[in-house]
């Protein structure tokens, strides 16, 4: 694992997604996986030269090119609120705003995608206004929808599939963020811009 001490900033990540782009079809690379602030590498124990390969990861740290790494902009349609958001009110709560301008903050806001995790092709998404941050749910639900639109302390992210979760429910899209049809599965990428376009509904 290559670990970058410090607080996590988004020129970081760029490095962090630009290497793991660089070197996922490098021979003697299993697997590899960009996280927060950090970079997991599986390496094939059978490959010449593997003193070699580490070197050339950690030198790649300070020569990477972080802002040539490629990335989308992805717009996602939501309803917000009603039985599809059941948590918008308490969002409007804890930030002590009306739910209104909750949903007009939340959808204003251009967010980043940090790193995948948790299940296949949930995002955690950086870059939410800090008036909406919200804390977990004491009680976890057993079941949350597929497609849920969630914010849990000061990060949003969706639902690929449906899971138990403790994340704050604000909202739902029919977009299928994960199918393992798809080349790539995940609809979202680390780097990827992602817009929320309000679509409407009662709240």
């Amino acid at each position: 694992m290559l670990d970058v001490p410090g607080a996590t900033s988004i020129e970081c990540q760029r490095r962090i997604w630009w290497l793991a782009h660089q070197f996922r079809s490098h021979a003697g690379v299993r697997e590899i996986v960009p996280g927060m602030n950090n970079l997991t590498v599986e390496l094939d124990h059978a490959a010449p030269d593997l003193e070699s390969l580490l070197e050339s990861l950690q030198a790649g740290w300070s020569h990477s090119n972080a802002m040539a790494y490629p990335s989308r902009r992805i717009e996602i349609p939501v309803r917000y609120g009603g039985p599809e958001g059941p948590d918008l009110d308490e969002v409007a709560r804890q930030s002590g705003l009306p739910r209104e301008e909750v949903v007009r903050l939340h959808q204003s806001g251009e967010y980043t995608v940090f790193f995948l995790g948790f299940q296949p092709g949930f995002a955690y998404l950086g870059g939410m206004d800090r008036r909406l941050a919200t804390a977990r749910r004491k009680e976890p639900r057993l079941a949350v929808p597929a497609g849920s639109l969630a914010i849990g302390g000061e990060q949003t992210g969706i639902y690929p599939s449906a899971s138990p979760g403790g994340w704050q429910l604000i909202g739902r899209t029919s977009v299928a963020l994960f199918d393992p049809a798809r080349d790539p599965p995940s609809l979202l990428l680390p780097g990827d811009s992602v817009r929320f376009v309000d679509i409407g509904a009662a709240r």
